[in-house]
């Protein structure tokens, strides 16, 4: 018995962002301690991310913006009292729908009800993290953190610090220890690495500090960005009793990696199907569910991503692609 050769190929890509503006992507409640509204952390290091659900909800409403389909977006078909609104039509659902096709859709009606997407959006999680120090801002990281972003061999010389009280310096310093925010730790002989992204900008480049896994949380949740703010009266144009709150950040200039998997199952626009599909939807253009989603996230840069985006919050820059790797074929 032989089994059947898979046909599918999954393609993973890597892309890198940097923050532009605070980004504060909410846990939806109020919680004792340093701050009232707190942002979304990984439970097990208590590092703070940018859930996938967020990049891939802001990615399929702006691309639906680039496309025109401004229905296509959210969750589709919304009714109320069981009768479809007449201000929202819901999810297109058509095959040739670059947002439907792309993001997935879900109708009430025919036998084609729902569809998943072909692309699926996975955590951002911080790469690298500014910290004010003595020699200036520099960005801390970890071993396993940066080697996310470099190709590395196995004779790269790219070990954690050997103590936690220590850091190693991608880069030269003043004097033997460096200050990170509050915290004074005593540094390594420098290291270097020569195979950072092209597009990571010069000035965080040379100013990278290798910090232990046990510090790293400790440091990034001492070093948000903290705000406070307070309800105005309108008639009487001071602050309400009791309505002072703060909220936390991460703040501009971190790196941050998430990765991307186009699962492109249907296979509607592959090449054994280009002929049919041009005989069923003559005059349509074929979607390319990278392209539909590199174009809604390209534009969180202008629009942001998470909650305060109308008081300097939420902007992100796609820095690029940081590796593309295909399964069930060739690497890219």
């Amino acid at each position: 018995m032989t089994t059947p050769e898979t046909t599918t190929n999954y393609k993973r890509l890597t892309y890198l962002f940097m923050c532009t503006d605070p980004v504060h992507v909410g846990t939806g409640g109020y919680r004792l301690g340093r701050v009232d509204n707190s942002i979304v952390r990984e439970p097990g290091t208590n590092v703070p991310k940018i859930p996938g659900s967020s990049l891939h909800g802001a990615a399929r409403t702006y691309a639906a913006s680039v496309y025109n389909k401004p229905s296509c977006a959210g969750q589709g078909k919304q009714k109320r009292n069981g009768e479809q609104t007449s201000k929202q039509s819901g999810h297109c659902g058509q095959d040739t729908c670059q947002v439907c096709y792309t993001f997935g859709y879900s109708k009430n009606t025919g036998e084609r009800s729902a569809y998943s997407g072909t692309v699926n959006v996975f955590d951002a999680h911080i790469i690298l993290f500014p910290v004010h120090s003595l020699e200036g801002p520099v960005w801390i990281t970890t071993t396993s953190r940066l080697k996310r972003m470099i190709s590395t061999t196995p004779d790269d010389d790219l070990g954690d610090p050997e103590h936690e009280e220590t850091i190693t310096p991608l880069f030269e310093l003043k004097e033997n220890f460096l200050t990170l925010g509050w915290l004074v730790v005593n540094a390594d002989p420098m290291k270097k690495v020569d195979n950072l992204p092209d597009t990571l900008p010069e000035q965080i480049k040379k100013h990278i500090v290798l910090v232990h896994e046990n510090l790293f949380s400790h440091i990034v949740n001492s070093n948000l960005e903290i705000r406070t703010s307070v309800a105005i009266n309108p008639e009487r144009g001071a602050a309400e009793d009791g309505a002072l709150f703060t909220y936390e950040a991460i703040p501009r200039t971190t790196i941050l990696a998430a990765d991307a998997v186009i699962d492109d199952y249907r296979k509607m626009f592959s090449l054994d199907n280009q002929s049919e599909n041009k005989t069923e939807n003559s005059g349509n253009d074929s979607v390319n569910p990278q392209e539909v989603l590199e174009k809604g996230l390209n534009l969180i840069s202008w629009l942001g991503i998470g909650g305060m985006g109308t008081r300097g919050f939420g902007r992100m820059e796609m820095l690029g692609q940081l590796d593309s790797k295909q399964y069930g074929g060739e690497n890219l």
